[in-house]
């Protein structure tokens, strides 16, 4: 086994030992929160509230990750989250949003 296979295994173990940092599903092998519920093509609804989603995903993605705010005005918050090693098929980065009270995450997929 590799250093950096080691390390990978070694990372996915912390971050499953992490409270509130419990991993779902993937797709294009972006993370989503496990109680996250699909409602259209790359969209999902999440039961948590807009901060803890977000703090999930600085949990999950550290710093390497860039954030930028979207949108913040009192009736929607919003914040995108880069994947710097996207390649085509992968995700290239997740739209976090809170919208009537509502949090949603869009997984944005990098073209092929």
């Amino acid at each position: 086994m590799s250093s950096g296979t080691r390390y990978k295994a070694a990372l996915v173990g912390f971050l499953l030992a992490l409270p509130g940092a419990a991993l779902g599903e993937t797709v294009a092998g972006a993370t989503l929160p496990d109680d996250a519920v699909k409602v259209g093509e790359h969209r999902f609804k999440v039961a948590r509230s807009y901060e803890e989603t977000v703090k999930f995903y600085r949990q999950v993605y550290g710093p390497r990750y860039r954030r930028r705010p979207i949108a913040d005005l009192p009736s929607v918050k919003a914040v995108h989250i880069e994947n710097p090693d996207a390649r085509p098929g992968r995700w290239e980065g997740l739209n976090v949003y809170e919208l009537k009270g509502e949090t949603r995450v869009f997984v944005v997929v990098r073209e092929r």
